[in-house]
């Protein structure tokens, strides 16, 4: 179920595309995110790329936020090195921000369809793992 449109972050956005520009580089660091906490900070990570696996930037974000005392965030964006602009996030990030922050709201889109929707439009249908902790 679709929701109301909410009003795109764009100071989020380039922050994210400020990490992505100034700070991301060769293979190891390909994606910036920003997300804006509750009292308003704005907090950035990259990503941490390794052939056996690593964080996405979203992810280093959740706990770049937690060691800032940030708090849940409210909007997260996701942003490609070398002038990508606005990436939406993959599978396993939606999943993790929907069981971490399930009211977060994601922007995604390019261009002038850039938009900010609840991560549940990301995942309709989806298992909530917060839901069910008490069942383990």
């Amino acid at each position: 179920m679709a929701t109301h449109p909410v009003q795109v972050d764009h100071e989020l956005i380039e922050a994210a595309a400020h990490v992505a520009r100034t700070r991301c580089g060769g293979d190891t660091h390909t994606m910036a995110a920003a997300g804006r906490a509750r009292d308003g900070r704005i907090v950035t990570a990259v990503n941490v790329f390794h052939f056996t696996g690593g964080p996405c930037a979203e992810l280093v974000l959740l706990g770049t936020a937690a060691a800032q005392g940030a708090g849940e965030l409210d909007t997260v964006v996701a942003v490609g090195d070398r002038g990508r602009g606005v990436v939406p996030p993959c599978g396993r990030c939606r999943q993790v921000l929907l069981d971490l922050v399930p009211t977060v709201r994601v922007i995604v889109g390019s261009g002038d369809r850039v938009r900010t929707v609840p991560i549940t439009d990301l995942l309709p249908e989806s298992y909530v793992w917060s839901e069910h902790q008490d069942q383990f």
